[in-house]
């Protein structure tokens, strides 16, 4: 700095001459014209085309023609990037949301105004009507210094070689960037994949499930010739082997009153074919009237409890087979041929060890038990029918049972990670009434569903916007750890990105925004709706054409797969220390980019101090 301020009091003792942009001795300006997206396509060819984006250096497409040919400044007029300037050679057209500087004048170097107007233009944007513009009037009558030459081509040099030096860094920091996020995303969809062929969800696959027939698996038996007489006289309290008959009906008798052949000595599921189809368990030395059978096990992967538990679980299914006969009965072809699901044999052993202790495994679970017995059996065969039900269907849907929370800590706790529905798992509240206009400086916190892709990252304790309490009470609100999800968007990728509410006070939500409420990791659940899984889900949901919509219903409908909750905090803790290296402007990469650019910033706004 000490050697331009050299230049200067040598060269301009006596101060900086200024003139306005617009000044004919000073520069041209002027607007380009319309180029609808058809006349790109039937155009095309080798000559750039820019437009008001900043991204790809504004470049919208190539054409075969071209408007402009020289050293030119150009800047954007209108929307978000208003005021936006861009140094330009070369052969090149622009559209009508862009403006043209074409210096006149020989002690002007279009390159030092350009650098000017870089830290200059912001100042002039008119944010009237919620448009920004930055038109050619108002650009007309930005005051520009015109030192010598010989200053505007170091102060030029100065700032080309620092712009090299900070792009080249950043391209750097940048490609870092983006290859940690590449990784992130990468151990994000791995820790979050529990399928069968993959090692992810912290080393746990979701629960799967094989369906075999009865016949594939277990080892029918035979009974014996016995008549409900011979049963009555042989009889004897005590006696070591039972003789099952239909319904409660059974006798005990000594070894030596039926043949060796027919008592049976291994754990079985009796199967009472006529009558009152039923299903018995048994373990100590048995036989059974002849029209019946049973069926063991020598399968190391089954357990045979489970089947006895499923097979009582589905009798309606017999009982209904049974009672298109005269007599009520079932053939052996009718169980041999049965299906059932067979999970892990863990798995297996968990759902027994909760039908065979169910008071235990609650109390264990914190799950609530009613006192009066008659509620108990009904809670016990509420939580039976909704566990052997997963069993088979492999997915939880249900969203409306009055046990919910506790019910998916007991499916968790039995298949460790489960498939649900999202609805499943949250109530869905839709936002309501919250528009821009509503904001004021300070009062409620608020979230417009358009800042959850603008604005926020994955989770915050605080609010850009507020609304006064009296609008507050009208609107629904987010609670602590609830996910706010927006439901609308112009693109398919912002569609249904959330955010993580963990203020303090509860905060409002806007229209084309919902709000999830749940008892599970509220982290958890919005890293599993930034995977591959969760979008390719989505995708298929999505109505509208220009304006992008999911439902509330629709949204309900997507699947996740869910650990238990300790695992969930256990992923998403994980997660964080990823999303803090790639995305906090605090830590991380991004943070080295961010002071690179202040840094270009400053110096920069000090060369250009007149």
């Amino acid at each position: 700095m000490t050697y331009i301020d050299e230049m200067m009091k040598e060269l301009c003792p006596d101060g900086v001459e200024w003139k306005e942009l617009g000044d004919l001795e000073v520069a041209k300006l002027s607007r380009g014209k319309v180029m609808s997206k058809q006349f790109l396509e039937e155009n095309k060819g080798e000559f750039p085309v820019y437009s008001s984006q900043t991204a790809n250096n504004g470049e919208i497409g190539k054409i075969s023609s071209f408007d402009f040919d020289g050293e030119y400044i150009t800047w954007t007029t209108d929307g978000a990037n208003a005021g936006t300037v861009f140094y330009r050679q070369g052969k090149f057209s622009i559209t009508n949301v862009c403006g043209l500087v074409d210096i006149q004048n020989d002690k002007l170097l279009t390159k030092f105004v350009y650098y000017y107007l870089t830290i200059t233009t912001k100042k002039y944007v008119s944010s009237g009507m919620g448009n920004p513009k930055l038109m050619s009037n108002v650009m007309a009558k930005i005051k520009v210094p015109i030192p010598p030459l010989e200053i505007q081509q170091e102060i030029v040099q100065i700032l080309d070689k620092f712009t090299e030096y900070v792009t080249e860094l950043t391209a750097e920091l940048t490609a870092e960037l983006t290859l940690r996020q590449k990784q992130y995303n990468y151990f994000r969809d791995y820790l979050l994949n529990f399928n069968n062929d993959s090692s992810g969800g912290a080393n746990n696959k979701v629960y799967t499930v094989q369906w075999k027939t009865l016949g594939e698996v277990l080892v029918k038996g035979r009974g014996t010739k016995v008549t409900a007489g011979q049963m009555k006289e042989l009889h004897k309290d005590g006696a070591p082997i039972r003789i099952f008959a239909g319904g409660k009906t059974f006798a005990d008798v000594d070894y030596g009153d039926i043949p060796e052949k027919d008592i049976h000595h291994e754990e079985a599921v009796i199967v009472k074919s006529r009558g009152i189809i039923d299903f018995e368990y048994y373990t100590k030395p048995f036989s059974f009237k002849n029209e019946f059978w049973s069926y063991s096990s020598d399968n190391e992967d089954v357990n045979l409890r489970y089947v006895y538990h499923y097979l009582n679980h589905n009798k309606s299914y017999f009982q209904h087979i049974a009672s298109n006969m005269q007599m009520p009965q079932i053939s052996s072809n009718d169980t041999e041929k049965y299906k059932i699901p067979l999970p892990d044999k863990t798995v297996q052993s968990r759902i027994v060890q909760v039908l065979d202790n169910f008071d235990t495994v609650c109390n264990d679970l914190s799950i609530g038990l009613p006192k009066e017995i008659e509620l108990r059996q009904k809670q016990y065969e509420f939580f039976r029918d909704k566990l052997l039900t997963f069993t088979a269907e492999g997915v939880y849907t249900d969203s409306t049972v009055q046990y919910r929370q506790d019910l998916i800590r007991l499916l968790t706790w039995v298949f460790g990670p489960i498939r649900v529905e999202l609805g499943a798992v949250c109530d869905v509240v839709r936002g309501n009434g919250l528009q821009k206009k509503d904001f004021v400086g300070s009062g409620i916190p608020c979230i417009h569903y358009g800042q959850i892709y603008t604005y926020y990252g994955l989770a915050t304790d605080e609010t850009k916007s507020f609304v006064s309490p009296q609008l507050a009470q009208k609107l629904k609100k987010a609670g602590y750890g609830d996910v706010v999800v927006a439901t609308t968007s112009e693109n398919d990728e912002d569609l249904c990105k959330s955010v993580v509410w963990l203020g303090k006070e509860q905060c409002c939500i806007s229209g084309d925004s919902l709000v999830l409420t749940h008892e599970q990791s509220g982290k958890y659940l919005a890293y599993a709706m930034r995977t591959d899984d969760f979008h390719k889900q989505k995708e298929k949901l999505i109505t509208g054409t220009k304006v992008r919509r999911v439902s509330p219903a629709n949204l309900s409908r997507i699947q996740l797969i869910l650990p238990p909750l300790d695992q969930q905090k256990h992923i998403a803790s994980i997660l964080d220390r990823f999303d803090t290296l790639t995305t906090d402007l605090s830590q991380g990469l991004p943070a080295e980019i961010e002071q690179r650019q202040k840094q270009y910033e400053y110096w920069r706004d000090q060369l250009l101090q007149f």
